[in-house]
């Protein structure tokens, strides 16, 4: 049974593309039925700051998040056509129906800055990401990152889902996994996530948020930021951008799906990128949960001598200590005529030369920092004491 989705393209009349390639990112946003990915999805369209995007939704299914909806966001919504996808497990129907999808969005590529793929509720994002590596979409488009969508309510109350929703859900859908428990469909949709956003965290107390918000950390590992938000209200600039290039790393991810069925995949991965830079061994130190959390931005110049290898050290250290959801900057590398850009989601970082700097341009390494309840002095001190060590 196949699923009517629809595709929207949003533009907030500001032609703004930072892209430093020609691949057009595209975020996945995956979670169960009630977790919030539509709310967090009308947020981004309406903060979209520039970026002219293009939503693939679920048009008939579970969310009911059509476009009449959608134009009741003050940013204007333009129906282009409606278009054919299976829920479920894509990696049976991508040839025939997913890949000309994209393609399709390809031939108006130069009317697009961003993709937005909200999953149903059931969908299995492993295999969505995988299509993304096949030959004609992989030079095209990357996959900027997987945000699973959690409900905190439902964690702490132990009913991540309505199992009776969901059982008639897949008596309707033969393309879905009907084998796996929910649970284990839940581990799936965590174990593909670069960012987990955790929703209705104002709906429970403070002590139960931090308890549920250890388990789910725990099942994704440290190096995986988790961001609480109320009604969807969370930076675009924390979501979008992240550069997570998931494709190339998506068959490290387990899938407890795959391990039932043994499903077998020829698809050529090419795995091209900058150089990664993996430290999954930092403590990561939680802030008590407080409703009245910030999420900030600073820019920070850096004064203290640094080789790019020696700073970017002391930027994984600095993302172990303070709540920090992404990083971005220049490096001035001495003696080098060219421009370093330095980038970092969670303790995942990347550097490369981008350009050369221009006549006149004052050089120097300066960072963007996104994060939560950031103090400038506390991050300029614990660099510099940071690049002083390792000088």
């Amino acid at each position: 049974m196949l699923k009517k989705y629809k595709t929207l393209i949003f533009d907030s009349n500001k032609s703004e593309n930072t892209m430093l390639t020609n691949k057009i990112p595209v975020t996945i946003i995956t979670g169960f039925l009630g977790s919030g990915k539509t709310t967090l999805i009308h947020q981004i369209a309406k903060n979209a700051n520039g970026r002219r995007l293009a939503i693939i939704v679920n048009e008939f299914g579970e969310l009911g998040m059509d476009g009449e909806i959608l134009k009741g966001n003050d940013c204007g919504c333009e129906e282009e056509n409606i278009l054919e996808l299976s829920n479920g497990c894509l990696c049976c129907t991508v040839q025939e129906e997913f890949l000309p999808t994209m393609l399709q969005l390809m031939e108006r590529k130069d009317q697009i800055d961003h993709i937005i793929i909200e999953t149903s509720g059931l969908a299995l994002p492993k295999p969505l990401v995988r299509a993304f590596n096949w030959p004609d979409l992989k030079p095209q488009i990357t996959v900027d990152a997987v945000v699973t969508v959690v409900d905190s309510v439902g964690q702490a109350t132990g009913e991540i889902c309505d199992r009776v929703k969901v059982q008639e859900q897949r008596l309707a859908d033969d393309s879905l996994d009907h084998e796996s428990s929910i649970e284990e469909l839940f581990e799936d949709q965590l174990s593909c996530a670069d960012l987990v956003i955790m929703t209705k965290s104002d709906l429970i107390d403070g002590e139960k948020f931090n308890e549920v918000r250890d388990i789910i950390q725990n099942k994704i590992g440290n190096q995986i930021k988790i961001i609480s938000g109320v009604k969807g209200d969370i930076p675009v600039d924390v979501l979008l951008g992240l550069d997570a290039k998931s494709e190339d790393f998506i068959e490290e991810k387990h899938s407890h799906h795959e391990a039932h069925h043994h499903h077998h995949h020829d698809h050529d991965h090419d795995h091209h990128g900058h150089h990664h830079h993996h430290d999954h061994d930092h403590d990561h130190h939680h802030h008590d949960h407080d409703h009245d959390d910030t999420i900030n931005s600073l820019v920070l110049s850096v004064k203290a001598p640094h080789t790019p290898k020696q700073l970017i050290k002391a930027l994984e250290e600095l993302v172990a200590e303070f709540e920090i959801y992404r990083i971005k900057g220049f490096i001035d590398v001495p003696n080098k005529p060219m421009r370093m850009i330095v980038q970092g989601v969670a303790s995942r970082f990347e550097n490369y030369f981008d350009r050369k700097w221009k006549d006149g341009e004052t050089r120097g390494t300066r960072l963007v920092i996104i994060g939560e309840q950031l103090v400038e002095s506390d991050l300029e001190k614990a660099i510099e004491n940071k690049l002083t060590v390792t000088a």
